[in-house]
């Protein structure tokens, strides 16, 4: 399978180049030409399968130049006992008859990056040999909290390859903050950027564009690719498990087959409900895609008038991996929407970088409508619904997921669909202890990994052993740039 750029559909590449890549040269996103196609009989012979079976048959579908073969062994490397604490990888919890939540965060940094970032570095080591590539690929990452330190888990002492993570200063958790600084690996490096996400997303995508850049650090033997969700190499992988999610239900009797499930999932960059999009593409009985947003709910008002505008106030908020104005991964959908046309894209993406804001055509909002609803949960909303599921489901849940549930019930509530439902959890509430704590009616005592034991003497529910690992560990990384020095960093990083 090819894959075509969202910018020019005339530029096409493989599906190793395009994990290779990770950004098109022309700043479009590498978007497969076409969407393959699933049936009852294929969901059936998965029913009853691992998920590292379930990832390989999945992703075999679109990596054609890999074989099953590679892919079952990377997704045997992914997802293994000696990584995920959890031997279904991505388990389903039952929360009442017709709701469930979609646990992604079992694995190495006790986010849902992992289920992506477990399996990038295995597919670009293979992209890597299969294209001939002799250069050192340099991995840019922009994060917003979680993506850094699961690239960096995934990347760290990869041969061939070095990584460097650029995030928020001050616009991560305590906890988050730790696991990036005390990274191990002699091949990765962090800066925090002064400014938010944004900014931080928005310098990484200029070095990508940077022909003299990229012609400097060829001259040194370097590649540079990505590790963000632009690259298709991290939203393939998310494909899998709202697949996977709906062969377990299937498993446990709780629909029957050709049934619709809706699923609710919390989004900042968009990359995460879009591989639920691609699912629901490739046939998979998906009803309405719910996109749960923060405060920061630029994603809200797009699914519900059609505007995109950025030109609003940033807020940092208790589910800071959610707080983005400017969601890369949405050029995709209006790539597919549009009738893949480039033209139209890049007309939109040019009108987001002068004027912070486009509105699409008449049919693209009338798609929107028939596939999504958007709604966002406040920061009180966001307690609430953690108090809520701690008290009334002896569920402990983040931040980030309580937005999904709180969205979720919004959803509901207006429209009265009672659609079996999953909502997405994308990471463990220890990874923002001070906020759960106070929801669930406790004062924090002390700050970032000192609230480890705390929450877990109050909730009984046991700390991820890495998380537990990082109490006491040496910070290795103290680096803070102004955004427009992101590119010497990366000069710096790669003499």
């Amino acid at each position: 399978m090819k894959y075509l750029s969202t910018r020019d559909r005339a530029l096409r590449v493989g599906g190793a180049e395009a994990v290779k890549l990770g950004l098109s040269r022309d700043g479009g996103l590498l978007t497969p030409e076409s969407i393959p196609q699933i049936d009852g009989g294929f969901l059936e012979s998965l029913a009853g399968a691992s998920y590292q079976e379930r990832a390989a048959r999945v992703m075999a579908l679109y990596l054609t130049d890999y074989t099953e073969e590679e892919l079952l062994a990377f997704a045997n490397n992914a997802y293994g006992p000696d990584k995920y604490d959890h031997s279904a990888a991505a388990p389903l919890r039952k929360v009442d008859g017709s709701t469930h939540c979609l646990e992604l965060w079992h694995g190495p940094t006790s986010a849902f990056k992992d289920m992506a970032l477990q399996m990038l570095p295995q597919l670009l080591s293979a992209a890597l040999r299969k294209t001939g590539e002799d250069k050192t690929v340099c991995i840019l990452v922009a994060t917003s909290g979680d993506t850094g330190k699961a690239a960096m888990e995934g990347f760290a002492d990869v041969p061939q390859t070095k990584i460097m993570v650029f995030y928020p200063k001050d616009g991560v958790s305590k906890v988050q903050e730790a696991q990036m600084v005390t990274q191990d690996g002699k091949n990765v490096g962090v800066c925090a950027v002064k400014g938010n996400f944004d900014d931080a997303q928005a310098g990484v995508k200029r070095i990508f564009s940077d022909e003299g850049i990229r012609e400097t650090l060829a001259g040194r033997g370097y590649l540079l690719s990505s590790a963000n969700s632009i690259n298709w190499g991290r939203i393939l992988p998310q494909v899998v498990y709202y697949v996977s999610a709906y062969c377990d239900l299937l498993r446990d009797g709780e629909i029957r087959m050709g049934d619709k499930v809706n699923f609710c999932v919390p989004t900042g960059n968009f990359g995460d409900i879009l591989a639920a999009y691609y699912a629901k593409r490739m046939g998979l009985p998906v009803g309405k895609l719910i996109c749960a947003s923060n405060k920061n709910d630029v994603l809200t008002d797009f699914l519900r008038t059609g505007v995109y505008d950025k030109n609003r106030p940033f807020h940092t908020t208790m589910s800071p991996s959610m707080d983005i104005l400017v969601s890369s991964n949405l050029e995709r959908l209006l790539f597919h929407l549009s009738g893949e046309n480039d033209a139209e894209v890049r007309g939109y993406m040019e009108a987001l970088g002068k004027d912070g804001r486009y509105e699409v055509s008449e049919t693209i909002k009338a798609a929107l409508k028939e596939r999504f609803w958007g709604g966002f949960c406040g920061e009180a909303g966001t307690m609430e619904t953690i108090a809520r599921y701690y008290k009334e489901h002896g569920y402990l849940i983040d931040t980030h997921t309580a937005v999904a549930a709180g969205v979720l019930e919004q959803y509901r509530a207006e429209t009265g669909d009672k659609t079996p439902t999953v909502f997405v959890s994308t990471a463990s509430p220890y990874k923002f202890c001070d906020h759960v704590l106070r929801a669930i009616g406790q004062e924090p005592e002390g700050d970032g990994v000192e609230l480890l034991e705390q929450l877990n003497a109050v909730s009984g529910v046991a700390v991820p052993r890495r998380l537990a690992a990082l109490k006491g560990k040496e910070r290795r990384f103290d680096l803070t740039a102004e955004k427009a020095e992101m590119d010497n960093v990366v000069l710096e990083f790669l003499k």
